[in-house]
């Protein structure tokens, strides 16, 4: 949160007193707990029930305006969360002690590299068997039971073992109010018999508790801000380059506040595609490297000063490290700190702060922006097809990308609908998630849960490789159960084609499904669902013609059949030089 805020159960000045409530009623853990999450905004949490979060569970359903969402496994329902908190900012997810919270670990790192508060919370032991030397069930077979604590200390921000009443109230509100300042994961470990027992902490409307107000160093700032607009306005050709970090920086305002003032061209990393609007008249694409969009690399490259808001460059977003960008030219913009060439870096100055800042100091220089328009080549000849010619993934999402518009939001999982997404255009308003950082195929089916269930104002365009699918296909269960609507297109190629491109072999060939079938057989007549197979261009119309208007209050999946080799000129180049940087040779020693 970018201002001092309290967080409490009423809007009740946090000077007032808390209202005390009849002495015949004492309230409990499990319902402050629920009360928190109502607060926080989680209204939705995703479950999996287990012996040791079964009571915890019946509390926060008594909580009328809480929904518990029950899931198919424990990975499921933290990609769900993961799903939710990119859409509503924060995220909920309760599973029983080690066997859940080892499962659904993998994807709390997920959000955790993610930069997204989620609110991982465990059933866990008795709270008498703690320190007895007892052996439990659900654990590795020691009387030690802090093997799942030490698990997530490395994936989460803030770790609560909650085995004492008198110390809850305040373990449980300093975890999740450091999620919301770290917009990071935290972990709550709530043992069993707790949840249902009245507490004198708890007898009362939950005490707000107060977010410290993130303010730059005003001096810093002075000075960073001075830097810059010397670095800035004396480049020749300069260029805005907005990143991941955008979102947990809250600048996506800021950002566009200087994209206007500066007449810079406005590009995006593959990683932030979706935090810069896109239909901005000075953005230029996707800057990817050897990947980019046309024309986008050439004028980012060619440059001679480059701000990079929020970025983060890993092997993938720099294909194989191989970006043509210069230290010396760049100004890198970080969530509290900004560094300006090789140097000087001003620490505890706030991207926002920083970037609203300097928008007001710069010299309006449009010179890099006309000379894009000059070199660009709108896309050229119209796709062409045979009749009854197998579909190709670009005829696809040519459709796709008909689809958008302000109502509407697409979900990418890993694997070439990265690279296919990435080259839709988006509307005003229109959503756009993927996993770039963590990169777990499967993500995409959860997140498509998770995000619809948080943004019903939107329609989910989910794009999912089959091999992706397989991994977490029984969520589509709950999709369904929820009445959602979403429309996932299941591209059917036969196996893992991302690693195929980096580097292939038997084992990125996996066994086919018949993938609508086995939708129908979950759906089982229950709830809204519709499902088609797709193997040309012709019977593609049809079905997003379906899904868009008889079904269009329906859960929809359409499974397309492409060719096993037909995947994105992007893939093929961005496989081949990620798959050069993983066959290094060690150093010499």
């Amino acid at each position: 949160m970018d201002a001092a805020t309290h967080i409490g159960s009423t809007a009740r000045p946090s000077s007032a007193p808390p209202a005390v409530r009849p002495a015949s009623w004492s309230g409990t853990l499990g319902r402050h707990l629920a009360r928190r999450l109502i607060e926080i905004g989680a209204r939705d949490v995703f479950s999996v029930p287990g012996d040791f979060n079964l009571t915890l569970l019946d509390h926060l359903i008594a909580e009328p305006e809480l929904n518990l969402i029950g899931c198919c496994n424990e990975l499921n329902a933290g990609y769900a969360a993961d799903g939710y908190a990119r859409s509503r900012g924060v995220g909920a997810c309760v599973v029983t002690f080690t066997v859940g919270g080892l499962s659904v670990i993998n994807a709390i790192a997920g959000a955790y590299s993610e930069n997204l508060p989620v609110i991982c919370i465990v059933g866990g032991p008795n709270s008498n068997d703690f320190g007895t030397n007892r052996i439990l069930h659900h654990t590795i077979g020691l009387p030690d039971f802090s093997q799942e604590l030490h698990c997530f200390q490395t994936v989460t921000c803030s770790q609560a073992v909650v085995n004492n009443l008198d110390d809850a109230h305040e373990q449980i509100d300093t975890a999740i109010s450091t999620a919301l300042k770290e917009s990071k994961p935290v972990y709550i470990s709530v043992s069993c018999n707790l949840p249902g027992i009245p507490h004198r902490t708890f007898a009362r409307d939950p005490v707000p508790f107060f977010l410290a107000p993130k303010i730059s160093n005003q001096l810093g700032l002075e000075a960073a801000v001075e830097a810059a607009a010397g670095f800035l306005n004396r480049a020749v050709k300069s260029v805005l380059v907005g990143g991941p970090k955008i979102r947990v920086a809250k600048a996506q305002q800021a950002f566009v506040e200087l994209a206007n003032a500066s007449g810079y061209p406005v590009a995006v990393l593959p990683s932030g595609k979706g935090l810069v609007p896109e239909h901005h008249p000075s953005f230029i694409g996707t800057y990817w490297g050897a990947v980019s969009t046309s024309f986008c690399a050439e004028i980012v490259e060619s440059a001679d000063a480059y701000l990079f808001a929020g970025p983060i460059f890993n092997d993938f977003s720099s294909v194989g490290y191989s970006l043509l960008i210069k230290k010396e030219k760049a100004i890198m913009v970080e969530p509290n700190r900004v560094t300006i060439g090789n140097g000087p870096s001003f620490g505890w100055v706030f991207m926002a702060d920083f970037l609203s800042a300097l928008a007001k100091k710069l010299e309006r220089n449009s010179a890099a922006l006309e000379n894009y328009r000059r070199i660009y080549v709108p896309p050229g000849i119209p796709l062409k097809r045979e009749n009854h010619e197998l579909l190709r993934v670009n005829i696809l999402f040519k459709h796709i990308q008909e689809m958008l518009s302000g109502d509407t939001a697409v979900i990418a999982d890993t694997g070439d609908s990265w690279f296919n997404c990435q080259k839709l255009g988006l509307p005003e308003n229109c959503g756009y998630e993927f996993q770039m950082q963590y990169g777990s195929i499967g993500w995409s089916v959860g997140a498509t849960l998770g995000y619809a269930q948080a943004a019903k104002d939107k329609r989910v365009i989910a794009c999912i490789g089959d091999g992706s699918f397989q991994v977490t296909a029984q969520d589509i269960s709950t999709m369904i159960r929820c009445g959602q609507k979403s429309i996932i297109f299941l591209i059917n190629n036969g196996g893992y084609s991302i690693e195929a491109e980096i580097h292939d072999g038997p084992y990125n060939v996996i066994k086919n499904w018949d993938y609508s079938g086995l939708v129908d057989a979950i759906h089982n007549g229950e709830g809204k669902c519709w499902t088609a197979k797709v193997r040309t261009e012709g019977e593609l119309i049809e079905a997003i013609v379906t899904a868009t208007g008889e079904h269009k209050d329906s859960l929809c999946f359409v499974e397309v059949f492409v060719h096993k080799d037909d995947t994105s000129k992007e893939l093929l180049e961005w496989g081949s030089r990620v798959s050069a940087a993983n066959s290094r040779p060690p150093n010499p020693q």
